[in-house]
C-alpha cells in the first residue's frame, strides 16, 4: 500500500514543486491586483490549494497521454507509468480524484468562478495531447496555466476587467518561454519520436524569439502596473524580473541541456520577483 501511494505521489510530481510554484505566482499576481493588496483569505486558500491539485492532475494526465513516448526519452523513462509501476487505468483514477478534490474547493466560490473552472479543467486535460497535433503545445500550456488569472479576478470581484486579460496574455507568453526552455532539454529525443514543440519550431532562432517574447511579457506586465495604478515598488520587481530574463538568456546561449533546464527552473524567481514587487507596493500604500 505504501509503495503504491509513493508511486502515485511521484506520478503527481509532488516531489518536484517547481511546477506548483510557476503556476502559483501568476495566480497570486491576479489575486493581489484584484483584491488591491487585500484579497479575501478564503479565496487565497482555495486558489493556492487548487493550484497544487490541478498541477498534480495535469502531471498525471500528461504522463497518461505520453505513456507510449516516455519510455523512449531519457529524462522521462523512469516515470511511474513508463516504468510500469502505475497502470494507465490507475492513472486515470488518480486524475479523477484530484479533479474532484479541486472542484470541491472551487465550489466554495461564486457561480461565475465555478463556470470558468470547467474551461480550466478542459484546458488542463487536453494540453498533453496537443504535442501530437501542433508545434505550439507550449502556448496551449500557457493558456491552461494562465486561466487561473481570470478565475482569480472572477472569484475576488465577480468580474473580469481588461487588466485581467492583459495579465493573462503576459502569463501565456511567459509560460511559452519557460516551457520552450524545458522543451530544449528533450529536443533531440522529441525529433526522434515525432513529438512537436516550440523548441523544434523555432529552430536556430529559438533564443532570439524567446528574448523577444520575454520583452513582450515585461511590457505587458508594465501595462498591468499602469492600469492598476501601481508605483515604483512594483516596477522595481519588474526590473529584477528583467535581469532574471537576461540571465536565462545567458544560460541557454549554447543550448546546453543542463543549463536550459536551469533556465527553466530560474523562472520561479521571475514569478517571485513580480509578486514581491506587488506585495511591497500594496504594503507601502497601507502604511
Amino acid at each position: 500500500m505504501m509503495e503504491t501511494l509513493k508511486q502515485y505521489w511521484l506520478l503527481a510530481r509532488f516531489h518536484q514543486p517547481i511546477g506548483i510554484l510557476i503556476l502559483l505566482w501568476p495566480t497570486l499576481w491576479a489575486l493581489w491586483v484584484a483584491g488591491e493588496g487585500r484579497p479575501d483569505f478564503l479565496v487565497v486558500m482555495v486558489f493556492m490549494l487548487g493550484v497544487v491539485l490541478m498541477r498534480a492532475a495535469g502531471c498525471v494526465i500528461n504522463d497518461y497521454a505520453d505513456r507510449d513516448f516516455d519510455p523512449h526519452v531519457e529524462r522521462t523513462k523512469q516515470r511511474p507509468i513508463a516504468a510500469g509501476n502505475v497502470s494507465p487505468k490507475e492513472a486515470l483514477g488518480v486524475f479523477a480524484v484530484l479533479c474532484l478534490m479541486a472542484f470541491g474547493l472551487v465550489s466554495l466560490m461564486n457561480r461565475y468562478t465555478i463556470l470558468l473552472s470547467f474551461i480550466g479543467a478542459f484546458l488542463a486535460a487536453s494540453y498533453p495531447f496537443m504535442k501530437r497535433h501542433t508545434h505550439l503545445p507550449q502556448a496551449y500550456l500557457g493558456m491552461a496555466f494562465g486561466w487561473a488569472v481570470p478565475m482569480a479576478f472572477a472569484a475576488q470581484t465577480n468580474t473580469i476587467p481588461p487588466v485581467a486579460w492583459v495579465m493573462y496574455l503576459a502569463v501565456l507568453l511567459w509560460a511559452l518561454v519557460y516551457d520552450t526552455m524545458y522543451a530544449m532539454v528533450d529536443k533531440d529525443d522529441d525529433l526522434k519520436i515525432g513529438v512537436k514543440s516550440t523548441a523544434i519550431l523555432f529552430g536556430e532562432y529559438d533564443r532570439q524569439i524567446m528574448a523577444a517574447l520575454q520583452l513582450v511579457v515585461l511590457c505587458l506586465l508594465a501595462v498591468v502596473g499602469q492600469w492598476a495604478q501601481l508605483q515604483w515598488p512594483y516596477y522595481s520587481g519588474l526590473l529584477v524580473a528583467a535581469g532574471l530574463s537576461a540571465y536565462q538568456q545567458k544560460l541557454i546561449f549554447h543550448r546546453d541541456k543542463a543549463l536550459c533546464f536551469k533556465a527553466f527552473l530560474n523562472s520561479n524567481w521571475f514569478g517571485l520577483a513580480v509578486f514581491a514587487g506587488l506585495c511591497l507596493d500594496y504594503a507601502i500604500r497601507g502604511w
